[in-house]
Order: C-alpha cells, then sequence, then structure tokens
C-alpha cells in the first residue's frame, strides 16, 4: 500500500510544481489579506499586535480555499479520477495521497511564512513562533476538512463558491482554537500546551474524518 500512497503523492507534487498556481496564489492572498488589515485598522502598533495572531489565522483559513475546489475536479475532468477510483489501492489512500500534497503546496508554506508577515502586523518574535507554530499543527485539519466540501463539489463546475459555504462553518473550531493558542505563546492565561493539544486533536480527527468522508464522498458521486 505504500507504493500506491508514494505514487499518488509525488504526482500531485510534480504537478503543482510543473503547473504551479493555488500555491503561490494562496501565498499572495494571504499577503493582500495581511496588508490590508492594517490599511482598514490604521497605525496604532499596539492593536495591530495584540490582534496579529487572529489576523494571520483568518488569513490563511481564507487562503486555504484557494485551489481546494480543484483537488478533485481536475482529475475529474480529465478522466484520472475514474481510474485513480478504480485502482487496486484503497480509495482513502488515495485520498489521503492527494491531500496530503495539497498540505505541502498551500498549508505548509503558510505557516513558515506566518514568521515574515507578521512583520506586517508588529507581531513580536516570540507571537511570531507561536503563531506560525499553530499554523503548522492547524492547518492539516483546515486542508482535511476542505477535501471533503472539493470530494462533494467535485462534479460541480466552479463550484467554489458553494465549496465556501460548506466548509467555512466547520473551520470555525480550528480557527477559535488556533488564535487561542497564538495568543497563549505571547502569555496569555491560558498554557499554550492546552489549546495547542486541543489543535493537534482537531487535525488528527479532521485527518481520518476528512479522508472517509471524502472517499465516501467520490464514491457517491460516481
Amino acid at each position: 500500500m505504500i507504493r500506491p500512497f508514494l505514487a499518488v503523492l509525488v504526482r500531485d507534487l510534480r504537478l503543482a510544481g510543473r503547473i504551479g498556481g493555488s500555491g503561490a496564489l494562496s501565498l499572495v492572498f494571504f499577503l493582500m489579506i495581511v496588508v490590508l488589515v492594517p490599511f482598514a485598522l490604521g497605525p496604532d502598533l499596539n492593536l495591530l499586535s495584540r490582534i496579529g495572531p487572529a489576523i494571520l489565522w483568518l488569513a490563511a483559513v481564507l487562503a486555504t480555499l484557494i485551489g481546494l475546489d480543484r483537488l478533485f475536479q481536475a482529475d475529474e475532468e480529465d478522466g484520472s479520477l475514474d481510474l485513480l477510483t478504480g485502482a487496486p489501492a484503497p480509495l482513502e489512500l488515495v485520498v489521503l495521497a492527494k491531500v496530503l500534497a495539497h498540505w505541502l503546496t498551500t498549508g505548509l508554506p503558510l505557516a513558515l511564512a506566518a514568521p515574515l508577515f507578521g512583520l506586517l502586523v508588529a507581531l513580536s518574535p516570540a507571537a511570531m513562533a507561536g503563531t506560525s507554530l499553530t499554523l503548522l499543527v492547524g492547518t492539516p485539519a483546515l486542508t482535511f476538512i476542505g477535501a471533503v466540501g472539493a470530494a462533494l463539489t467535485a462534479s460541480i463546475r466552479r463550484g467554489g463558491l458553494i465549496l465556501a459555504v460548506v466548509v467555512l462553518p466547520l473551520m470555525i473550531p480550528t480557527l477559535i482554537f488556533g488564535v487561542s493558542a497564538a495568543d497563549a505563546a505571547t502569555g496569555g492565561t491560558v498554557p499554550l500546551a492546552t489549546p495547542l493539544l486541543i489543535l493537534g486533536a482537531l487535525s488528527l480527527v479532521a485527518g481520518v474524518v476528512g479522508t472517509l468522508g471524502a472517499a465516501a464522498a467520490l464514491r457517491w458521486s460516481e
């Protein structure tokens, strides 16, 4: 089972590197939100540093949606999804490989770029490190939750808006605990370990439920 998993993972990573698009677009969208919010709030550095982690997390949630509608739709359009669903390997394994490849090209760059973008909202070094850590732990949950919506809308042309409506409410718990963990990293009243462990648990649960749910949605759409 390892060989089919690695084959699909490498295939999607190569396609993402060859075609580009969603990963770079997510970073640009992430940057646009982080840049625009200070213009809207004004030059109050104390206010920006206080709500900076929330701005970065909200930007990450919205940027994660970029390209999610193409996660399975591109394979649906060129017929390769039929080959993947009919392959001897379990469909859940194929879904896991595709979602992991999507996170490596979108969610992981967002987490790594968070310290750099944190300079735009006057975050301290501790806050930058804490926010980056929480994004690294929490963005897999966002991607796996989005994968269920992507599977449900795979056969719908331009289903990006429907996808956002379906998955955004499900991403709220991850957003809440992500911001709580980022605030705790800067000396909040709650120890960092508590919301960070909950955030990690959400990612693990989303990984299991999202993989099974996306595979079931793809089978249902056949």
